[in-house]
């Protein structure tokens, strides 16, 4: 398709001289150029604002949107528990794992706030992989993530196919971590994955995020469960509810999850760690003014 739309295309430039000249234009000047960012435009917090110009204004509105703290999840039910079985939990990480986690990083994405690219930390990676690797033990060893590690870097872009931009709901985030936080969260989340699968903490209901558990295995489970409902003697509605739980994940509520890890016995080393994690974050928002 893409070929057949290129020739024609060729086509109609040969048949006409202004056309050709336009394109032999283009490709000699405009096509060597970066593409325009597209400017910030103005905002407004409801249908009943005025339009908001300033750049402060503008930030306020973006972090009630992507950030606001007014809608706190209830945990009155919570109460102070004390449990007594462990899982095992081998808190030593080895150079091999930092290794294969830092190499699985795509080399050219954008760097952080660090500017340590993700190439340049692949090239150095056999003169440093002894000093990340004590590094990320003195990590787990002390339950801590460091203040380096929690500083990002958050880029605002347009959501494409927009009537207009005045609405903040029209904007989408992409955060930028650092290269070495990535990877020391990766190894966690493998560690926590291997005891939860280990112990058989997840439902078989749970298909995301699992390793060797794909989308035509939830597809299955989905038309198993049709066909069973229809096989039944009382015929059913079979209704299914889809949500898209993604924007949730911002406002989970740390005191539950912190809450969730102890009630499923998962190792101290994890759970203080994930504490620190997730205590003061901070993040910068760039977007073309």
């Amino acid at each position: 398709m893409k070929c057949t739309h290129f020739r024609s295309q060729m086509h109609e430039l040969s048949e006409a001289l202004k056309s050709t000249w336009c394109f032999a234009k283009w490709a000699r000047i405009e096509s060597q150029l970066l593409k325009k960012l597209s400017q910030f435009l103005s905002l407004k917090w409801s249908d009943i604002d005025h339009m908001t110009t300033t750049f402060k204004k503008k930030i306020e509105i973006l972090q009630e949107k992507f950030f606001s703290l007014s809608s706190q999840a209830n945990v009155s039910d919570i109460a102070e528990s004390f449990i007594s079985l462990t899982v095992s939990f081998n808190s030593r990480i080895t150079e091999d794992e930092v290794k294969q986690t830092i190499k699985w990083v795509k080399a050219d994405k954008a760097s952080s706030a660090s500017d340590i690219s993700n190439r340049a930390l692949q090239v150095s990676l056999a003169e440093l992989i002894s000093v990340l690797t004590s590094l990320f033990n003195a990590c787990v060893t002390h339950k801590y993530h460091l203040k380096q590690f929690k500083k990002t870097q958050t880029i605002v872009l347009c959501k494409s196919k927009k009537s207009d931009y005045i609405d903040s709901k029209t904007y989408r985030l992409i955060a930028l971590l650092d290269i070495m936080s990535k990877a020391l969260k990766s190894i966690m989340i493998k560690r926590l994955s291997d005891i939860v699968e280990t112990h058989c903490m997840l439902s078989n209901a749970q298909m995301r995020v699992r390793r060797k558990w794909f989308v035509i295995s939830t597809l299955d489970l989905l038309i198993d469960q049709v066909h069973t409902v229809w096989d039944c003697e009382i015929k059913y509605v079979i209704f299914m509810l889809s949500s898209d739980v993604v924007e949730a994940f911002n406002w989970v509520s740390h005191v539950r999850l912190l809450h969730t890890l102890k009630m499923k016995t998962t190792s101290s080393y994890i759970i203080e760690w994930t504490r620190s994690f997730l205590k003061n974050r901070k993040t910068s928002l760039i977007f073309n003014e």
